[in-house]
């Protein structure tokens, strides 16, 4: 069987992550953290995702055997994107508008008023594994998501790190449940939780 890949990220594609069209059928030509509900879940231009994509080096070294610097990974990207159908197409022939639930979960993550947050105007679709982190609770290390469910998520650096601190950032993952907002220090180290809140 030939192995198909995602036409907008590249990824393999197999059932589990395959994107989801604005009826609920399953879209067989993208996953599902670039288009979900009928549309792309990020209003990117080719080099904008090669940007996003570039974050996740680690793991397609892993996958490859490879050892690539993630501007070496770059470089890569965008030799293979204009092989891509979301990158070939006029952008007038996309699909843009985002998910209205999109809009919904970040409208409610500023109502927070998380201290020391940016303002976030805008999530990705991210796979629960990659986002997952252990929290230490009471002693006991928890993990609150889901590895194989996907979330609305992004990650931002906190405000005011002082000059020669380690920058902290704040990481954020929403589902139809919860939002759960936490901060960590570089390669999620020492995370804690912000809010956890039912939806």
């Amino acid at each position: 069987m030939e192995m198909k890949f995602c036409q907008s990220c590249g990824m393999p594609l197999t059932d589990e992550v395959l994107g989801t069209n604005a009826d609920g059928s399953k879209n067989e030509e993208y996953c599902i953290y670039c288009y979900k509900d009928g549309a792309f879940t990020g209003d990117f231009n080719m080099e904008q995702m090669v940007e996003f994509c570039s974050q996740f080096v680690d793991e397609y070294n892993k996958n490859t055997g490879k050892s690539l610097t993630r501007e070496e990974y770059k470089v890569e990207l965008r030799k293979y994107f204009p092989t891509l159908k979301r990158w070939r197409l006029p952008a007038d022939q996309l699909p843009h508008a985002t998910s209205p639930m999109k809009q919904k979960f970040i409208e409610e993550v500023n109502a927070l008023g998380v201290k020391d947050m940016p303002t976030i105007d805008n999530l990705f679709v991210l796979q629960g594994s990659f986002i997952n982190q252990e929290y230490h609770i009471n002693g006991n290390s928890v993990k609150l998501l889901d590895d194989n469910a996907s979330y609305w998520g992004n990650q931002v650096e906190k405000i005011g790190a002082k000059n020669g601190e380690e920058s902290r950032c704040f990481g954020i993952a929403c589902d139809e449940r919860y939002i759960l907002v936490s901060e960590y220090g570089k390669n999620g180290a020492d995370a804690e939780i912000v809010v956890f809140k039912k939806r």
